[in-house]
C-alpha cells in the first residue's frame, strides 16, 4: 500500500512535515499543503457553504473527510515501514542541510529547524484504519476492533511500536468510524539513514527532539499498547475514571453512558501523539559516531513547554537584525506557517491545541514579556464542544492585548469550534499581512546558543548525557 495513502493528512506530524519542507523549498503552505494555492479560492468558497450547513450534517461531513482517507481494515498488513519513511524523506529538497532534527513533532520545532535551514524527521506517525460497529464512547470497543488489524500491521514491520489510541473528547467526530493507530520506529529505517548520510553536511548536527511526556496505557503485546484518551482538555483521570464534566459531555451527545471505561492501564509509556520513544536513541547515536556528527538533544517534559523559548529566539534575532520585535503570531495544532512567520516578522507562539491548558500557556507568556503592539492568532477547530475546550471569548480576550492589532487569523467566532473554512482562510488572511521582509540567511547552531544562553529551564542540550 502507498505510503501516501496510508498516512492521516489530518495529523499533526504530517502538517507539520509539510509546513516545514515546503519552507526549505522556499514555499508557504497554502490548504494545509493538500492541495495547490490556485484552488484556495474555490476551496475558501466550498468550506464556506459547509460552514453554512445545518450543524449535525457539517459535523458528519467533517467525520467523513477523515473516514476517506483511513486504510480500509482487511489492508493494514500491507503498509510498510520502510515505504513509510521514503514518503517523509522524500518530502524535502535534496541537498546539504548542517544539522537534521529527528525526533517527536512539536510546532515550536518546526519554527527552530526553520530558522536553522534544518529538516525534521518525525518518530512517529498517524495511521488511521476504518472500522465499523463501535460507538464512539465504547472505549474497550475500539480496542477489540483493532486487534486484528494492529497484529497485522505488526507481524510485517518488526521494527515499528504501535500505539493504539482512542481519545473519546477530542477526536468525538474523527472516531466515528476509525481507528488511531500511531507508530513509533525503535529502529532507525533505512531510508532515515540515506537521508541523513547524503543530507547532513560533514562535521554536521544530529538534533534528536525528545519530547518526554508520558501516558498511562495498557500493554497489548511487545510492541503494542492501547492508550485512552491523550494530552488535551480532559484530564487522564477523568478518561479513566469520569467526573461531572465526562458526564455532561457524553449527555450531550446523547450517549447512555455516565463515564468511558477503558482497559484499566499497567504501564506508563512515551504519550501517542508527541512522547519520544527512547529505544530510536542507540541507532542514532551510533550511526552519528561512525558519520563523525555532533549529537544534540533538544528535551522537554510536555510539547507546549518548547513555545515560549522558540519565542524569545526569534524575537531575539530579529531584534539583532534591527528588525521591529512587536508583532506575535500565535499557531494552533497543525496550523503553522514558517514561511509567512519569516517574511512579516511575526513572533511564533505554538500552541498545542485549542484547550484551557493552551490558552493558560499563552496568557502566562504574555504576562512574561514586553507587550506585543499586533497580536494574530489560529485556532484549529475540531468540531467538537469538547471538555476543557477554551471558548471564542478567551481567546479573543487575548489577541486585545495587541497595543495596536489584536486579530483572530481566519476564524469565525460564530463557527468555532466547528468553522471548517478557517483551515484555508487561515492562510489567506496571514498572506495579506502588510510589512514584509526578505527571508534572512540561516542562523547557525554558535548563534543559536548565544540566543539561548541563559534561558530559564532551556531544554537544549549540547550532548545526549
Amino acid at each position: 500500500m502507498k505510503a501516501r495513502k496510508a498516512v492521516a493528512s489530518f495529523d499533526s506530524a504530517t502538517g507539520m512535515l509539510r509546513a516545514l519542507s515546503r519552507f526549505l523549498a522556499g514555499r508557504d503552505i497554502p490548504n494545509l499543503g493538500q492541495f495547490p494555492g490556485a484552488v484556495e479560492p474555490a476551496l475558501s468558497a466550498l468550506f464556506g457553504a459547509v460552514n453554512r450547513l445545518p450543524r449535525r450534517i457539517r459535523e458528519k461531513a467533517y467525520a467523513f473527510s477523515g473516514w476517506a482517507e483511513a486504510i480500509p481494515h482487511d489492508r493494514v498488513g500491507q503498509v510498510r515501514s520502510d515505504e513509510l519513511a521514503a514518503w517523509v524523506a522524500g518530502h524535502y529538497p535534496r541537498r546539504r542541510y548542517p544539522a537534521v532534527f529527528v525526533g517527536s513533532s512539536n510546532g515550536a520545532m518546526v519554527h527552530l529547524a526553520a530558522a536553522l535551514g534544518a529538516p525534521w524527521l518525525p518518530q512517529t506517525l498517524l495511521l488511521p484504519v476504518r472500522r465499523r460497529g463501535v460507538r464512539r464512547d465504547d472505549v474497550e470497543g475500539d480496542l477489540r476492533a483493532g486487534l486484528e488489524p494492529a497484529r497485522a500491521l505488526l507481524r510485517a514491520n518488526p521494527d515499528l511500536a504501535l500505539h493504539h489510541m482512542h481519545d473519546p473528547n477530542q477526536d468525538w467526530l474523527m472516531i466515528a468510524g476509525m481507528t488511531y493507530f500511531r507508530t513509533k520506529w525503535l529502529r532507525l529505517p533505512q531510508a532515515y539513514r540515506d537521508f541523513l548520510r547524503f543530507s547532513l553536511a560533514p562535521g554536521g548536527t544530529l538534533v534528536v527532539v525528545d519530547c518526554q511526556l508520558r501516558w498511562p496505557v495498557t500493554r497489548v503485546d511487545d510492541r503494542y499498547v492501547f492508550q485512552a484518551g491523550a494530552l488535551g482538555g480532559a484530564t487522564v483521570e477523568e478518561y479513566h475514571h469520569g467526573g461531572p464534566r465526562v458526564a455532561q459531555f457524553l449527555a450531550c451527545y446523547g450517549s447512555p453512558r455516565q463515564a468511558w471505561t477503558p482497559p484499566p492501564p499497567d504501564e506508563e509509556c512515551p504519550e501517542a501523539e508527541w512522547g519520544f520513544e527512547p529505544a530510536l536513541f542507540d541507532d542514532l547515536a551510533a550511526l552519528a559516531a561512525d558519520e563523525g556528527w555532533q549529537v544534540r538533544v533538544l528535551r522537554f517534559d510536555t510539547p507546549e513547554r518548547l513555545s515560549p523559548v522558540v519565542a524569545d529566539l526569534y524575537r531575539s534575532w530579529y531584534a539583532d537584525r534591527g528588525l521591529p520585535t512587536d508583532r506575535l503570531l500565535v499557531e494552533c495544532f497543525l496550523l503553522l506557517e514558517p514561511w509567512w512567520t519569516l517574511r512579516t516578522g511575526s513572533v511564533p507562539f505554538w500552541a498545542v491545541f485549542n484547550t484551557e491548558t493552551s490558552h493558560a500557556a499563552l496568557r502566562a507568556y504574555l504576562d512574561s514579556v514586553d507587550p506585543y503592539d499586533e497580536i494574530r492568532l489560529m485556532l484549529f477547530s475540531h468540531g467538537t464542544d469538547s471538555i476543557g475546550l477554551a471558548p471564542i471569548e478567551a481567546w479573543q480576550a487575548l489577541v486585545s492585548r495587541g497595543r495596536k492589532i489584536g486579530r483572530l487569523v481566519g476564524v469565525d467566532p460564530q463557527e468555532y469550534p466547528r468553522d471548517f473554512a478557517s483551515l484555508v482562510r487561515a492562510h489567506r488572511e496571514l498572506a495579506q499581512v502588510r510589512t514584509c521582509y526578505p527571508l534572512p540567511r540561516p542562523l547557525g547552531l554558535d548563534e543559536v546558543d548565544r540566543l539561548l544562553a541563559g534561558h530559564d529551564g532551556i531544554p537544549w542540550h549540547p550532548s545526549p548525557a
